[in-house]
């Protein structure tokens, strides 16, 4: 499988960030890729939330899902997108930051809500509360590819590892990441906890991630990357916006699953702890 990964800089014009994918699509069969991966808020990222009321729409009325599946039909290509913030898809009225899985016909085949939400204070000053707009999922999802099952997830989903539990137990042995990771963390634990979810799965980890500086006025990490299952690092984008390409040889994961059998082996943990 050939991976091609949109690092993005998304502003807050959903015109503008999907004729950015659009491009990409095509860049992205040029090169020969089987799939374009894009970051978390591809389509808009914006912490003005009274902007963004204004700006967003639900799943039937968004410009970025519209284009991009059209795109996908006409150059024949896989694309994921890593999520798109959408309002009215709730019923409790908070948004949903959600990932599509679209094929080459322009079919939707999977969706992901993020389960885990980011409600944090730094200690650089920044403090985020994900949870006070957007509502979290509620169901695991992994999709069937030509290139072997894929498991979801997006950005602060990275620091939970029963999720990925449950998807290579669902049989997933490709994960996808999506992100917009702030600087500071991305600097302390992307690449780590990143490396560690490919090894103790056995699998691929593709984690496609947005980059410097957006119109919003933050800053995210970049460094958007693909790593096998031994936990080596094929691609890593550094903190530059474009496109990068990653060959993923699918026989690697049973390879290194034989090596050691760590899915095999591991046991159900009783969920009460004994105090001595």
């Amino acid at each position: 499988m050939r991976a091609a990964l949109f690092q993005m800089t998304s502003g807050i014009d959903p015109a503008a960030n999907a004729a950015a994918i659009v491009e990409m699509v095509k860049r992205a069969k040029g090169e020969g890729a089987d799939m374009l991966l894009t970051p978390e808020m591809a389509g808009y990222l914006d912490r003005d939330r009274q902007r963004a009321a204004d700006m967003l729409r639900g799943e039937a009325e968004d410009v970025v899902l519209a284009a991009v599946r059209d795109a996908a039909a006409r150059e024949g290509l896989w694309v994921h997108i890593g999520s798109l913030p959408l309002k009215g898809e709730r019923a409790d009225g908070r948004w949903s930051n959600r990932s599509f899985l679209i094929d080459d016909s322009g079919a939707i085949r999977a969706r992901y809500d993020k389960i885990h939400l980011f409600d944090v204070d730094l200690a650089t000053g920044e403090s985020w509360r994900e949870s006070s707009v957007y509502g979290p999922g509620e169901q695991v999802v992994a999709a069937d590819t030509p290139w072997g099952r894929m498991g979801f997830s997006i950005c602060y989903d990275m620091r939970f590892p029963d999720l990925y539990r449950a998807l290579t137990n669902a049989g997933a042995t490709i994960l996808l990441a999506p992100a917009a990771f702030t600087v500071p963390t991305g600097q302390a634990h992307w690449h780590v906890l990143l490396r560690a979810r490919a090894i103790e799965a056995g699998c691929y980890v593709i984690a496609t991630a947005q980059v410097g500086t957006h119109a919003d006025g933050r800053i995210t990490y970049g460094h958007s990357v693909v790593i096998d299952p031994w936990g080596e690092v094929l691609l890593d984008m550094g903190e530059t916006a474009g496109l990068g390409l990653a060959d993923l040889d699918l026989g690697r994961v049973g390879d290194v699953r034989g090596r050691v059998p760590a899915l095999a082996n591991r046991r159900m943990i009783p969920q009460d702890v004994t105090i001595s």
